[in-house]
């Protein structure tokens, strides 16, 4: 079994190669998904995106959050002057020269992130979200050390672990999981002689759980919401309604309609804050404004997600926000030009402003009651 040192060192990319050149073996076996292999292999895929269809089909999270991800991976790259993947490009290439069976070891990178973000609470998504957020504004400065320190862990581990480190419940998911994932693909390879390209710091782990029957079916299982969460939203609906119902018995149904325009006007200038603070479109400052009354009485709908469809269509990104998409995630400035990460950017701040807005609403229309 061969060590990966994070994706960053010519070094281990050439040591590699000398060692399938060497074992010449049946397969090789990395430590990529699906999704990263075509990353790799296509690094241009980004043109092919829809961000109309990310936003309808509700993925803006997961694409903002690979993004970020991946900035910070090529913020590391830009810093030490390495090629991110160079092991990996390195391992395919000599599969396909020597006609080994090539097989991608990985857990899907989605399922992961789905599975980290279910297996978090409230407190701790927050406090993840914020991470990510400071680590696209503030970024602190790398050293050697850390570095050191980086070489015993996997890409997909330190882009999450920089924005997350105090989170130490990602710990199961991003790696103990995927030590058992790797170790039952690994074990499972076929052919008589196997090489296999994966992280120093999972090699301990796959050692392990070789000999262990493992559940696949269990480790790509995404978690159901919590019924807490199934719940809570329509009961906060009801529970809004209610405030209505009473101010109509209780004041009579000038004070409850008065409630409805406080709510409405609230929720619609917080939503409209958000989507102004993005320099979105009119049209969308308008849309986020019209739908946060309803969306916020709708556990189904968001004000960010109309506002996100509505910016994706009268400022549809161009091929150039595509070509440029590596380079402008690399910075602040970047993503806010670059008119698909701010798309993103849109669907997670006027969602935010939004929910600001019903909290302050809340009290301020029980006082009709």
């Amino acid at each position: 079994m061969l060590d990966r040192e994070k994706n960053v060192s010519r070094d281990n990319a050439k040591l590699v190669d000398r060692v399938i050149r060497e074992e010449k073996p049946d397969t090789i076996c990395i430590e990529l998904c699906a999704a990263r292999y075509e990353a790799l292999r296509q690094k241009d895929k980004w043109q092919e995106m829809d961000i109309v269809r990310v936003v309808r089909e509700k993925r803006t999270a997961l694409l903002l959050a690979q993004l970020l991800m991946a900035s910070v991976q090529n913020k590391l790259a830009e810093r030490f002057h390495i090629q991110p993947g160079e092991e990996m490009l390195r391992a395919m290439a000599r599969a396909e020269e020597t006609g080994a069976e090539l097989v991608l070891a990985d857990r899907e990178i989605r399922i992961t992130l789905l599975r980290v973000w279910r297996s978090m609470g409230f407190w701790a998504r927050t406090k993840f979200i914020s991470e990510m957020v400071f680590s696209l504004f503030f970024s602190e400065e790398i050293t050697e050390k850390d570095i050191e320190k980086l070489k015993q862990q996997d890409v997909l581990e330190v882009a999450l672990e920089t924005v997350g480190k105090k989170l130490p419940e990602l710990k199961t998911t991003l790696i103990d999981e995927r030590d058992q994932y790797l170790a039952h693909r690994i074990s499972h390879a076929p052919g008589q002689k196997i090489v296999a390209v994966v992280g120093a710091g999972h090699v301990p782990g796959i050692v392990k759980n070789l000999d262990r029957i493992i559940d696949l079916n269990a480790l790509n299982r995404i978690p159901p919401p919590s019924l807490w969460a199934k719940w809570a939203g329509w009961g906060f609906t009801l529970a809004i309604l209610g405030l209505f119902v009473a101010g109509f018995f209780a004041s009579g149904s000038r004070a409850s309609l008065t409630m409805m325009a406080w709510w409405a006007a609230i929720t619609a200038a917080c939503a409209s804050v958000g989507a102004i603070l993005l320099l979105a479109h009119p049209f969308t400052i308008a849309a986020a404004s019209l739908a946060a009354p309803f969306t916020t009485l709708h556990p189904l709908l968001a004000a960010g997600w109309i506002a996100g469809l509505v910016e994706a269509s009268v400022r549809k990104p161009q091929v150039r926000d595509f070509l440029e998409l590596k380079n402008d995630i690399m910075s602040v400035r970047g993503f806010f030009r670059n008119k698909i990460t701010r798309i993103l950017l849109l669907v997670a701040i006027v969602n935010l402003t939004t929910s600001v807005g019903t909290f302050i609403a809340i009290p301020f229309i029980m006082r009709f009651i």
